[in-house]
Parts: C-alpha cells; structure tokens; sequence
C-alpha cells in the first residue's frame, strides 16, 4: 500500500511483535534478512543490529554468460570457461526446469541428492519427501531446479527459489562424483538463468570463499535481535559488537580476491 509509510509500518509491527514477546514469555525474537534501512532503523527499538556475510552475484545488465565473463581478469576467465567445458566433455547433460517442466520424478531423485547431502554432513533431514511435492504443486513457478544427466540417469541437481528480482541457491547434492559438477549447477547454471530472467542478483548463502574467484563477492546482510533476560541481552549485545567490526574487516580483506578486472 504506497499511501502507508513504510516506517510506521515498521514501527507497528516491531512494537507488536516486542509486545507479543512480553506476552508470551518467549526468550527471545530474530528479524532476519532485513535491507540496510530497515536494519539502522531497528536501533531506535533497543534491538541488537547483527551483521553477517553472503556470497552474491550481481547482473551488471549482461544480455549473455560472455558478457559477465568480460568482465573478469583474463585468468580468472579461462578457469570459468574450463570448468564449465569440463563438465560437458565429461557427456554431463544440464537441465534448468520450472513450472509445468518439473515432475514427481524429478522430485524422487533431487530428494535422494537432498538425502545424499544430509547424511555425508551428518546433518539433519528436515524437509521430508511430501515439502518437495508441494513446492512442486504450488510454487512451481517460483522454483528452477537444475539437474545434471548422465547416462540416461539424473546424477546430482541444485534447488533454486526465484523471487522478484533475486535468485536464492538452497539445497545441492550428488550421487556420483564429475569434476567441477558442483560449480556448474549451484553457481554458473543459476547465472545464467538469472541474466535469461533479467534477474538483479544470486544469493549463494553463506560460506564458502570458493564462492569468490567465480563472481560471487561477499557482502553484509543484517538482522536484529531482542533478548528478553537482561544479563544475557547485555552478553550477546557485546559479543555482536565485536563480531560486526571483524565481518567488516573480513569482507574487506576478501575484497581484495575479486576477479572482477580492476577499474583503470
């Protein structure tokens, strides 16, 4: 509603949300993933300000993958180029499916890549066979699933949600090994797809520096946090201060591992 300040909304549903907190007797609330604006304008509430660090693609307006490729120092270039040829001599097939495209079948196997993960990470299955279905049912236009092929089998694929202007990476696994398989279904499969959508940027989640020297650079993303015990808020308060100033230095440190051709 354009008519509606978005500060006081804001406004009204962080006091509702600190009263339902007071209410409830719960220990603590989190806002994740809110935009730079809406994270300074949290301080005024009494909210821990929390930073982080993700790995992002922007689209610089490329109208094709050569055209992100340009952009880079002629080494990082032909490492790019290589992995991706890689892929192919190895007789690697790649699929992007959305909407009407996406069938049960594909859910089966991207179910055992999705279990696959899970269990080399001694990590937890917390979405079950049926959450794969529904996304399928009734969000398939919001979902581009990569899936690599080989031999007639689906070996290994990456989920992707897509939103109003971003792509956001969520779940990878494999069943077989191929050399540089995983870049190109989780980063270079997911660049082109975003640059055919005329999609602003990539969110790869966090960790992995690797991310980088494949033209996802770290950047901040923010969130606020309220701490109902007054001792504990005062701990947790101090340690995100110290911790924001070295995800700072960190991504400033990073910055300097871009690959991205300097500017004369």
């Amino acid at each position: 509603r354009p008519e509606v300040d978005q500060e006081q909304y804001e406004a009204a549903l962080i006091s509702a949300m600190l009263q339902l907190v007071d209410n409830s007797g719960v220990s603590s609330l989190h806002i994740n993933f809110l935009t730079k604006g809406e994270w300074d304008r949290t301080a005024e509430y009494g909210l821990i300000q929390r930073t982080g660090q993700q790995y992002h693609w922007e689209n610089q307006g490329y109208q094709a993958f050569d055209d992100f490729l340009a952009q880079l120092s002629s080494r990082k270039r032909k490492n790019i180029r290589k992995e991706r040829e890689a892929v192919a001599a190895q007789g690697v097939k790649m699929h992007i499916l959305t909407g009407d495209d996406l069938k049960e079948e594909h859910w089966d196997a991207f179910y055992a890549f999705y279990r696959s993960t899970t269990d080399k990470k001694w990590g937890m299955d917390y979405l079950k066979r049926p959450f794969f279905s529904l996304l399928g049912e009734r969000m398939a236009d919001q979902v581009a699933l990569v899936m690599a092929e080989y031999d007639d089998q689906w070996v290994a694929g990456a989920l992707n949600l897509i939103g109003a202007d971003t792509l956001y990476g969520r779940n990878w696994g494999c069943l077989a090994h191929f050399k540089n398989l995983h870049f190109e279904a989780c980063y270079y499969q997911a660049i082109d797809f975003a640059i055919a959508r005329g999609l602003k940027r990539v969110e790869a989640g966090a960790q992995g520096q690797h991310k980088i020297q494949r033209g996802y650079l770290p950047v901040e993303t923010y969130s606020a946090h309220f701490i109902a015990d007054p001792n504990f808020r005062a701990a947790v308060a101090d340690f995100v201060r110290r911790e924001r100033r070295a995800v700072g230095e960190e991504i400033e440190f990073l910055a300097d591992f871009s690959p991205f051709r300097k500017s004369e």
